[in-house]
């Protein structure tokens, strides 16, 4: 039996597959070189993304304004946005890194002083006997009430302190962000033809109304949520340090994380309400109770004009986003969490439906860098789409 081995045309097949195999292992592991080295700046670069998306109708106005000097509005808001951001973070992160060790210490060797419950607890239906019982159980004997949950609240101790040691990064994380995003701005033209080029690129035709559509969920996410949230807690941690409440940095991010998951501050602003009554005077007290009720009215007050009209997410796609965001990569992954999870859910809806429908898009018509044809097309397009509801 004679055998013969292959052919010529196959050993150039095999060769050929063997050379596009070889290139293709050597792109995947430059793609994945390039992905390690970048992996520690893409929250802050999504984050700075974020913030340009959402001041972009701010800067508008100030070029427009300033005979069309981008440069010099990308640096005032830039300027403005440290000011205002970094100044307060900096005075409350102090406060925030004492007041974690303090606690995170406290729950771990279990001297975490409670009062006794107030009667009408007692009251509550189904699970007030039990709430009860653990609370007085821990206001007089508190090491035998963490017996019970001593292993988790080790855990959230933990926790609290390598968070507390975060603070610190967070802080350059954010101050990069706002510095990125005033670049972004000063070239925010041509970074919107790049986008729509890019959406059609990948979409087709509707490209245009995709990146749209993706504009103004970022906006109304992080102006109408995210922004509110930042002010309400920044507000109340300014209250808080004003009166001298012990853990005032904590208190104003645990505000921030209620505020963004749309709990609200009251859970906080409350007991300090109650703390500040019974330990200051009776003036500081009435003016804090003033402030307080101030900061928990911004969220009715502001939401209204920040919130775009168009956006339709379910609190809990926020909430998730949010929390997510927050374990994965700490205080600022809990508002890029929240703004992802949200681009993500109304894109996949206005894929699924492939009529999406731009509710905002008075912000959108009114910015003069976008590309008018194809918007505008767009946006006629989406005024006779059904809504996504």
């Amino acid at each position: 039996m004679t055998l013969t081995g292959p052919s010529t045309g196959e050993k150039v097949s095999l060769n050929r597959a063997l050379e596009i195999t070889i290139r293709i292992g050597l792109v995947l592991l430059l793609i994945a070189w390039c992905f390690q080295i970048v992996r520690p700046f893409i929250i802050p670069v999504v984050w700075g993304l974020i913030i340009a998306i959402a001041s972009f109708p701010g800067y508008e106005r100030l070029r427009a304004a300033w005979s069309g000097r981008s440069g010099l509005a990308a640096t005032a808001l830039t300027v403005l946005g440290l000011v205002l951001l970094i100044g307060p973070t900096v005075l409350l992160a102090g406060t925030l890194v004492d007041g974690a060790q303090e606690l995170a210490t406290y729950l771990a060797d279990g001297r975490l002083p409670i009062p006794p419950p107030p009667e009408s607890v007692g009251r509550w239906p189904v699970i007030g006997a039990p709430i009860a019982a653990f609370w007085t159980l821990a206001s007089v004997n508190l090491e035998a009430a963490l017996a019970q949950i001593g292993p988790q609240l080790k855990d959230v101790g933990s926790w609290l302190l390598a968070a507390a040691a975060g603070v610190g990064f967070a802080i350059l994380q954010f101050v990069f962000a706002i510095i990125l995003a005033g670049v972004m701005l000063a070239h925010a033209d041509g970074g919107q033809r790049s986008a729509h080029a890019v959406a059609t690129r990948l979409i087709g035709e509707r490209g245009p109304e995709y990146a749209a559509l993706a504009q103004s969920t970022i906006r109304s996410v992080a102006r109408g949520i995210l922004g509110v949230a930042l002010i309400q807690s920044l507000l109340a941690g300014l209250g808080f340090l004003a009166v001298g409440l012990p853990a005032a940095g904590l208190l104003a991010l645990i505000c921030l994380l209620l505020s963004v998951i749309q709990v609200g501050v009251a859970p906080v602003i409350v007991p300090a309400v109650i703390y500040v009554f019974s330990a200051a005077d009776t003036v500081t007290a009435v003016v804090f109770l003033v402030w307080c009720v101030f900061v928990t009215a911004t969220d009715n007050l502001l939401k209204p004009v920040l919130l775009g009209r168009g956006l339709n997410v379910p609190m809990v796609v926020i909430f998730v986003g949010a929390i997510g965001g927050f374990l994965a990569s700490g205080i600022i992954g809990l508002f890029v969490g929240s703004v992802v999870l949200a681009l993500g859910y109304t894109l996949f809806l206005a894929w699924l439906h492939q009529a999406p429908i731009l509710d905002a898009v008075d912000d959108v018509e009114a910015e003069p860098g976008l590309d008018e044809v194809p918007a505008q097309e767009a946006f006629d397009d989406a005024r006779r789409a059904p809504s996504i509801r």
